[in-house]
């Protein structure tokens, strides 16, 4: 019986996916590869100067202003091809490379991110792991095919006393729990 581990996503197979992998005998995280050549914009471009002024001089922000801010300070995702299985008690912990806050300016800005034993397989993307990326350098950061973007940990949790669960099914991928 399988525990738990990695898988292609079967759209992506036979293209230079890579499964994650420790780097070391003693590495608690798995790296994740990117699937695909991406660009990871800045978030210095487009209309945030001009965002950052009128907020620094204290103008009002208009509607249309929101709606730009909106469009452009997001994160990207990064894909990596890869879906992961694990036991119903367990969590997937998504996290950064130390390194890339202070070499690349690339941050998660949720912090971490966690992958339900239940986004295995779901309907809408199989699985597919994406990091949540955003580039806080003034440059756009070319992200390379098979290159290192972040790391996930294996780990139990623990349920509240008086947890009932809750029969709720999965049925799509990323970010489809709701509100």
């Amino acid at each position: 019986m399988r525990s738990r581990g990695f898988e292609i996503v079967s759209a992506f197979e036979n293209q230079g996916v890579k499964l994650p992998e420790r780097q070391t005998k003693n590495a608690a995280g798995y790296d994740f590869f990117a699937r695909e050549d991406f660009v990871l914009k800045s978030i210095w471009r487009y209309d945030f100067i001009r965002l950052f002024r009128l907020i620094k001089n204290e103008h009002p922000l208009t509607e249309q202003d929101f709606t730009r801010a909106t469009k452009i300070l997001k994160p990207l995702l990064v894909p990596t091809g890869v879906k992961a299985y694990m036991q119903p008690n367990e969590v997937l912990i998504l996290a950064n490379r130390s390194s890339n806050p202070l070499k690349r300016g690339l941050v998660i800005p949720n912090g971490i991110g966690v992958i339900d034993a239940d986004y295995y397989n779901n309907t809408s993307n199989e699985g597919e792991i994406f990091i949540q990326m955003l580039n806080f350098s003034p440059r756009d950061v070319v992200i390379e095919q098979g290159e290192r973007i972040g790391q996930g940990i294996f780990m139990p949790y623990l349920l509240a006393d008086g947890d009932t669960g809750n029969e709720n099914v999965r049925t799509a991928g990323f970010g489809s729990t709701g509100k």
